[in-house]
């Protein structure tokens, strides 16, 4: 065996970054395995909710993201025929958190932050293309097996959190179901430079567009919009991004004399799955390895970031405080429920309103928004709910 360490991370994305610094400033000796050979440029998440920003603070890194992200206090909802429905202000939050608004911000922008603040820790390393193969463990300690450049490799650890992706290698090796289902259509993103305010000088900077067929959502990054929107499940990649469908398709939700300068173009299967468990004695789950859900509300990364500050959190109390593995199972009865009744509640019915298609559910469920949008007491309680803010409360309070 090379070497034995405090905790290892299966994976170098936002949230076994934010763990690892909480880890590593509490003088725990901690090493992310990473498979790729560095940090993953991804674009797919780039909003970071206000109690994210508010826990993030407490570790020096919201102001880093907010010199490199886009501050967007209100979000709207709009059909694609009618128009704006409801806007929605976070400033009717300001007494619940100190960051009241969304920032924009890449996801990959954390990761390069928190990795350069791991640099500076004695305590922490990232150890590229290191792809985890296989996990063991016993009562006092837990065995990753390891594909490296040279070789393979087996390294000790006391704990493994695992937040290796959708897909994880942790989780299916320690045999725990990623129960759910997949939607039967693909999403699609495209990021283009047209200033799209000007275009449509009344569209907000992060809006959701409803409509039965062509519904999607359109979010104001630093240096771009990006589109989301729907395409059929056997679309080929060719097809999606074929430059006359393609620009029909971009110009349906936000209507353009000219054309669109399309780029950054994926198409991805999206799943409503969580884990059945997201302990399994020693080896520890968080983020997309412990649930995914539809990107519609921003939530996915968040509510990973949540459950790494609160899974690190309590590592810390195990091992330099001498607390019991008992907390592991109170990790798990806080996260889970949460990723079940609030993040993916909230996300499927996110979807749903948005491609609801009988006309008379659709009209019902604007003329709502406008209620809640007209009243400061019921606008404020969504904004708590969309926020994250109630889920991450509710956690807490679970003992």
């Amino acid at each position: 065996m090379a070497k034995r360490i405090e905790v290892l991370i299966a994976g170098a994305g936002p949230v076994g970054c934010v763990a690892a610094l909480i880890l590593a400033r509490a003088g725990i000796s901690v090493e992310i395995l990473e498979a790729e050979a560095d940090l993953i440029s991804d674009l797919r998440a780039s909003t970071f909710h206000p109690p994210t920003l508010d826990m993030l603070a407490e570790l020096g890194v919201t102001p880093k993201l907010i010199d490199q992200g886009l501050i967007t206090p209100k979000f709207q909802y709009r059909d694609l025929d009618d128009g704006l429905i409801a806007e929605f202000d976070h400033a009717l939050i300001a007494d619940h958190t100190d960051h009241p608004f969304r920032l924009q911000c890449e996801q990959y922008k954390l990761t390069r932050v928190a990795a350069a603040m791991l640099e500076d820790d004695g305590h922490a390393a990232i150890r590229y293309e290191c792809r985890v193969t296989g996990v063991s463990q016993s009562d006092d300690g837990v065995t990753v097996r390891l594909v490296t450049p040279v070789g393979a490799e087996e390294i000790e650890a006391d704990y493994l959190i695992g937040c290796d992706g959708s897909r994880s290698a942790v989780r299916k090796s320690i045999g725990i179901e990623f129960e759910g289902f997949t939607y039967p259509e693909q999403f699609v993103t495209a990021s283009v430079p047209e200033p799209i305010n000007e275009i449509v000088p009344d569209m907000g900077h992060v809006v959701y567009i409803s409509h039965p067929k062509e519904w999607g959502a359109l979010i104001h990054a630093p240096d771009y919009w990006r589109f989301l929107y729907p395409i059929p499940a056997d679309m080929s990649h060719d097809e999606a991004f074929e430059p006359e469908f393609l620009q029909r398709k971009l110009k349906r939700l936000v209507p353009f004399d000219g054309q669109y300068s399309a780029n950054h173009l994926a198409i991805y299967g999206v799943n409503q799955r969580v884990a059945k468990s997201y302990r399994r004695g020693r080896v520890v789950l968080a983020g997309d390895s412990a649930h995914v859900n539809n990107p519609l509300g921003g939530m996915g990364m968040n509510g990973g970031i949540h459950d790494g500050i609160n899974l690190a959190e309590k590592l810390v109390q195990i091992l330099q405080f001498g607390a019991g593995d008992d907390l592991l199972d109170l990790y798990d009865r806080q996260r889970r429920p949460i990723a079940i009744e609030y993040v993916q509640a909230q996300s499927i019915r996110n979807k749903k309103n948005l491609e609801e298609t009988d006309p008379e559910i659709r009209k019902q469920r604007q003329g709502e928004l406008r209620a809640v949008a007209d009243d400061r007491h019921k606008s404020t309680d969504m904004l708590l709910q969309t926020s994250m803010i109630n889920g991450l409360r509710k956690s807490l309070s679970i003992q």
